[in-house]
């Protein structure tokens, strides 16, 4: 291969170009970036950034001194994949390759009124985004979050912590229930409550109130949140309509693709928020959104493109998410299900570490501020099972992962 062209410019994408690179790639190296800024990282657009205590310089995921020799076409998107992999861009130019990386992430999903109200009505998962409802959470007043899921929750924390007065609206009458569990999302949900943020859970949004800018959002039971600002965090979509026509096995929930990378046409990957990947434990495709599926695929993805070995995956590839919601750092990896037990420390603390059991196996952690334990724990589940069980010990495993 001589040209290749990575079709997104955010983690996944430059998370691929460091691991063709690193594979021994020297040909030309093109990222096509829909939005005018390089690779920057998203998880503090809900926290660090949004709160100003961070700039645009400190969340480049170019490391310093670094040159990955990219040709860079930022400000266009991606709008076509051809049958002889050349990409058409949305300023009308085309770009032959050799081998495509798709990694085009995926875009917010908007309640039906969202789009009509001018002013004070947010979602996140631009740089863009993050600078205007800094804006409007300067102002202070009162916010509503609809959605409780990770994003929405951090978004709430940071402008608790900012002074504003917070409601958040879930739609489920448990919050985090899909990613962690009935009991373990309540637990982390009522972080929201012990700071002092009104939580209406298992009640949907029928609207949005006020003219010219948002006054409030009304529930489908009838009441009323007042808020200056809304901010919707029910989730995205994968931005996979430019790849329609191009005959690439893509689903509802992203392009399918193989335990690695490899997609349904020859000489294209695909990673990220996008994509779908089987998961060889399961036999399932899945779409993991989370940051450290996005970095640890890329080199992955890359081996693929190129035809090698791929390294062994960090922690057994296990799945891993993270988020900071009130002072508190929570942690998970692994696999949910029903049978889940706190180990160690307590819910009402807000301190705690739980592990998932199936059929008496660990085979999920999750800890609130529990960093050396939970270390410890996610080391033990990605290693091979020793006389079929997984045990841990704090001791063994210092520092935070």
């Amino acid at each position: 291969m001589n040209r290749i062209v990575v079709a997104g410019g955010g983690l996944a994408g430059i998370s691929t170009a460091r691991g063709l690179r690193k594979l021994g790639y020297a040909g030309e190296l093109t990222i096509v970036g829909a939005e005018r800024h390089r690779s920057y990282d998203r998880p503090p657009l809900s926290k660090e950034f949004l709160a100003g205590t961070v700039d645009v310089a400190d969340i480049s995921l170019e490391l310093p001194g670094e040159d990955l020799g990219l040709r860079w076409r930022l400000g266009v998107a991606a709008v076509s994949l051809g049958p002889t992999r050349e990409v058409g861009l949305s300023d009308g130019s085309r770009l032959p390759a050799d081998g495509v990386v798709v990694a085009t992430g995926a875009v917010p999903r908007w309640l039906p009124a969202g789009r009509q109200l001018p002013a004070g009505v947010h979602v996140l998962r631009t740089l863009e985004d993050s600078t205007t409802l800094r804006a409007d959470l300067r102002a202070g007043g009162r916010l509503a979050v609809v959605g409780a899921g990770f994003i929405g929750a951090e978004v709430a924390s940071t402008a608790s912590r900012l002074g504003l007065r917070v409601d958040v609206v879930e739609v489920d009458p448990v919050p985090l229930r899909f990613a962690l569990g009935e009991q373990m999302g309540a637990a982390v949900a009522a972080l929201h409550e012990r700071n002092g943020v009104r939580l209406h859970c298992g009640v949907g949004v029928s609207g949005l109130l006020g003219t010219g800018r948002v006054s409030g959002v009304a529930l489908a039971d009838g009441r009323e949140v007042t808020a200056g600002t809304v901010v919707i965090g029910i989730g995205v979509t994968p931005a996979t309509d430019w790849l329609r026509s191009s005959g690439i096995d893509v689903g509802s929930d992203g392009v399918r693709c193989d335990a690695a990378g490899a997609t349904s046409l020859p000489g294209v990957v695909a990673v990220g928020d996008c994509s779908t990947w089987l998961d060889p434990a399961t036999g399932r495709h899945e779409r993991i959104e989370h940051w450290t599926a996005a970095r640890d695929r890329g080199v992955v993805a890359a081996a693929t493109l190129l035809g090698v070995t791929p390294p062994k995956p960090r922690h057994g590839g296990l799945p891993y998410f993270w988020s900071d919601q009130y002072g508190k750092r929570i942690q998970f990896a692994g696999r949910i299900c029903p049978d889940v037990d706190v180990e160690e420390g307590s819910i009402d603390a807000g301190s705690f570490l739980a592990v998932y059991r199936r059929d008496g196996t660990p085979v999920g952690v999750l800890g609130m501020d529990r960093p050396r334990a939970f270390v410890a724990w996610r080391r033990r589940l990605a290693a091979p099972p020793i006389g079929g069980q997984a045990t841990a010990s704090a001791d063994a495993a210092p520092g935070t992962p």
